[in-house]
């Protein structure tokens, strides 16, 4: 059964992992937590790579500051990869910029928002998962109609 792999950096991105899970549960996709700094502990990364790689998965890296993790998971695994780096008012998104500019070659998808990185990883896993593929057709037919009941109701006259 194919998963979503969310490796964080260090424990202190959990609040921002438990976010993006939290989707997952809701759509039903499996899912793991694993911690591992590409710039402290780069041999497990290599690991959980490996590890996870065997199956349908889709990483989901979530990296503050300095992201080494995303470019590092990216460049030694064909499977997909979600870069969803916390936002750190403090740094005014100069952190982000080590998420967005990556060397050539290395092409993690950028998702800021932990909801939308989850739902990108669902739609990768509905590429191979028709009824899955038929549940995102569904939501999306359902936030159409929202802004359909909504717009009706701010209408006048």
């Amino acid at each position: 059964m194919a998963k979503i792999v969310i490796l964080m950096a260090s424990k202190g991105d959990l609040e921002h992992c438990h976010k993006i899970s939290k989707v997952l549960e809701n759509w039903g996709v499996d899912y793991v937590f694993r911690i591992a700094s590409a710039h402290k502990v780069p041999l497990k990364v290599m690991e959980i790579i490996k590890a996870y790689e065997k199956e349908k998965c889709v990483f989901i890296t979530v990296a503050g500051r300095s992201n080494a993790l995303s470019g590092v998971v990216d460049a030694n695994t064909d499977r997909p990869v979600i870069s969803c780096p916390p936002y750190a008012d403090k740094f005014a998104g100069a952190d982000l910029f080590s998420s967005i500019r990556m060397p050539s070659g290395v092409c993690p998808l950028f998702i800021l928002e932990p909801e939308e990185a989850a739902l990108a990883a669902v739609k990768i896993l509905a590429l191979c998962d028709t009824k899955l593929s038929g549940r995102v057709r569904t939501y999306q037919e359902e936030k159409r109609k929202i802004l359909e009941r909504d717009d009706k109701g701010i209408q006048h006259g």
